[in-house]
């Protein structure tokens, strides 16, 4: 799943800084031997992340191109969200799946901006001169707190907020950060008025365990993690922004955005939202089917390629 590196507004013009020096022999440099059709200067590369959602985005961005005409090369797992930034700069990579909240606190420290549009606008600001962002999808890859069916049913479950009912017979299986963080018990108490019972500080497949043994009735999972769909959670709602927004967006060098590129880009980004990203990812991850195989079936339903 997508992991976010938090680093402060200095860190990440650091970051940039470097990325404008280039380097011969960097290995995240596009080679040219390879590229089918049109020159060097014709091709888009679509880079992603050392995650397999970021490679399966990646993947679904090149094939949607490649409908259009496009001549694409793909860089799968380059790595953090520094190399493949320094990758985009330098012009080893010209697109790569991006998240508004991460890629904006990335370059701007800590936001108190937490709805999706408002995150969005935000982003736009703060990219350098050469980047573009193009729309966002509904899909997220954030924090989220999910029930399994019969706790949601029990104690009539929907929101975050209609645990407040039940607070003092909750459990949550968190990480132990959840019991100091803002997005945490300090945030449930200050956005929702809510103290649940107890914190069972738990990390990845033990969180899914103990809400499948019944040690916990709420888990912190990120919203498209495989166990969702593979245990059929239910996600809660989470109307006052708790976890912010983080959409899935295509970034992109903007001397390679044109009509085509954009109306293929945005395309893609009309037809995903989070249960549909949960759903790929889990074809990927769990049924351990290729990530370009399940991008080209997603393609196909959607009439995108």
């Amino acid at each position: 799943m997508k992991r976010t590196i938090m680093l402060t507004a200095a860190t990440a013009v650091a970051a940039l800084t470097l990325a404008a020096c280039g380097g011969g022999s960097d290995p995240t440099k596009a080679a040219d031997a390879g590229a089918t059709g049109g020159s060097a200067s014709s091709t888009i590369t679509v880079g992603s992340a050392d995650f397999s959602e970021s490679q399966l985005l990646g993947e679904i961005y090149a094939g949607a191109l490649k409908a259009k005409g496009v001549d694409v090369k793909t860089r799968p797992n380059i790595g953090s969200r520094e190399v493949y930034l320094k990758a985009l700069q330098d012009k080893s990579i010209d697109i790569v799946p991006e998240y508004t909240g991460s890629l904006l606190t990335f370059l701007k420290g800590n936001s108190q901006n937490n709805d999706p549009n408002s995150v969005y606008t935000a982003l736009k600001t703060a990219l350098p001169a050469d980047l573009v962002a193009l729309d966002k999808s509904t899909a997220e890859d954030k924090n989220s707190l999910v029930v399994t069916k019969d706790v949601a049913a029990k104690f009539s479950l929907k929101s975050i907020a209609d645990l407040k009912a039940k607070e003092g017979e909750i459990t949550v299986a968190a990480p132990p950060e959840f019991q100091s963080r803002a997005q945490g018990m300090p945030g449930l108490k200050s956005q929702y008025d809510i103290t649940l019972k107890e914190l069972r500080p738990l990390k990845g497949k033990a969180i899914v365990d103990a809400l499948l043994g019944g040690q916990a009735q709420v888990g912190l999972i990120f919203s498209t993690d495989p166990s969702i769909v593979t245990n059929g959670f239910i996600t809660l709602e989470d109307p006052k922004l708790l976890f912010g927004s983080d959409n899935v967006v295509p970034l992109v060098r903007k001397d390679k955005v044109n009509d085509t590129v954009t109306a293929a880009l945005n395309a893609v980004s009309a037809k995903l939202d989070t249960p549909t990203l949960a759903d790929l990812v889990k074809q990927v991850d769990v049924d351990k089917k290729d990530a370009s195989a399940v991008a080209k079936d997603f393609l196909g339903k959607n009439s995108l390629g």
